[in-house]
């Protein structure tokens, strides 16, 4: 029994240091390592152990260590994954936190808005909130891809101040699968928007 469950434990270890570095982890990601209940009471050993860390109930990562600050936060953007892969809803970032993924902005706001068509909750990420946050149709265009993340920053940015130089930066990081989505979404667009994402993606007419 002692080496079966040193086995289970090894297997969901390795299993985890082969991700990549930040990934956010669910039993159900080991799913064929052994039975539901052995896979969390695996889980719930290698958290004791120190091996891993529980983030919330039901989710896991591997902290990263700094020279300074010690144990690095968990990536909040691997989270909301893990927390919606599997779910058939639809989810965007939007607000600051959108701005700040595409380099627009420094700012790290205390709580990250998740746009969906889910079910909305909060969740708390160590001394992050994550507010999901039920939205229409219409403000989950592009809803997953980088397309929907531009969407949102710029709809931010309009708010604080959008800045010559910030839609420059963008434009010269979009690739040209984005560039196409963005220009085939410009008409489902609000009005004031359509001359932004024309700049963008290069169809800018004046």
């Amino acid at each position: 029994m002692a080496t079966r469950v040193r086995t289970m434990d090894s297997a969901v270890l390795r299993s985890m240091r082969a991700k990549r570095s930040g990934t956010v982890f669910a039993p159900r990601h080991f799913q064929g390592f052994g039975s539901p209940a052995a896979v969390r009471q695996a889980l719930s050993r290698l958290v004791k152990a120190g091996k891993i860390r529980r983030i919330r109930q039901g989710l896991y990562d591997l902290p990263l260590e700094h020279p300074v600050i010690g144990k690095t936060a968990p990536d909040p953007m691997a989270a909301v994954r893990a927390l919606m892969e599997g779910s058939s809803a639809q989810w965007q970032v939007s607000g600051a936190y959108a701005a700040n993924l595409l380099g627009l902005s420094e700012r790290v706001p205390g709580r990250i808005v998740i746009l969906t068509n889910g079910v909305p909750r909060r969740m708390a990420l160590g001394k992050l909130t994550l507010v999901f946050r039920r939205a229409a149709p219409r403000n989950l265009l592009g809803a997953g891809r980088p397309t929907g993340l531009v969407i949102q920053a710029i709809r931010y940015l309009r708010e604080q101040g959008l800045e010559a130089e910030q839609l420059e930066h963008l434009r010269d990081r979009l690739d040209a699968g984005t560039r196409s989505e963005l220009s085939a979404l410009t008409p489902k667009l609000p009005a004031w928007m359509r001359p932004i994402i024309q700049r963008l993606t290069g169809n800018d007419e004046t």
